[in-house]
């Protein structure tokens, strides 16, 4: 991994059970997940699309890249941590990009998670149907 040598600011990112550890550099370079290209660990253009969206808000596609390490969830949980990551990174680097990103809803921690299944229902909150007779 001879791009991702030298400085960088660090940040995690968080969304529903995924932890994201994502290293921001700048200049030009291959984005790193989990020590894969981004096209091999989302392949799909509307994955990459989230994924780049602090960089596009900014207009700055080419005046960054990221290595990523995320563990735990679902694709989507993972896409949004690394995404929530690069935005938290973003803003260590300069403060005054905040409220841009803010604005577009990267920098807040979305913490809505599954909810548990309950003992005697049928999910989450389903529970059994009710006969009165």
């Amino acid at each position: 991994m001879a791009e991702t040598q030298g400085k960088y600011t660090y940040a995690v990112g968080r969304r529903k059970t995924s932890i994201a550890q994502v290293r921001l550099y700048a200049g030009k370079g291959n984005s790193l997940v989990n020590g894969k290209p981004v096209e091999e660990a989302f392949p799909l253009p509307t994955q990459k699309a989230s994924l780049f969206k602090p960089f596009v808000v900014l207009e700055a596609l080419d005046k960054y890249y990221f290595d990523a390490k995320v563990q735990g969830g679902g694709t989507t949980g993972q896409l949004e941590a690394i995404r929530h990551g690069i935005a938290r990174a973003l803003v260590k680097l300069n403060e005054d990009l905040k409220p841009v990103l803010k604005a577009k809803g990267l920098v807040t921690r979305d913490s809505r998670m599954k909810e548990r299944k309950k003992v005697y229902t049928r999910g989450a909150r389903r529970g059994k149907q009710f006969s009165k007779r």
